[in-house]
């Protein structure tokens, strides 16, 4: 059985620019889910220091 070549130079950083790409698309998702859930779920005129059982409920169906 053949061990498998090192990746050059080059392979390595395509490879760190393709992850560094993708943890970019996972913030950015995260980010745009926090914010629609927020915008839906959080009422604009803060009363309280706490979230209304309302919001939890809300944040915690959210999607």
């Amino acid at each position: 059985m053949a061990a498998k070549p090192e990746p050059t130079q080059l392979e390595k950083e395509q490879m760190f620019g393709m992850m560094e790409k993708e943890m970019e698309y996972r913030v950015d998702l995260f980010n745009r889910l926090t914010q629609t859930c927020f915008d839906k779920c959080i009422e604009k005129r803060y009363k309280e220091a706490e979230l209304n059982m309302g919001e939890n409920s809300c944040i915690d169906r959210c999607n």
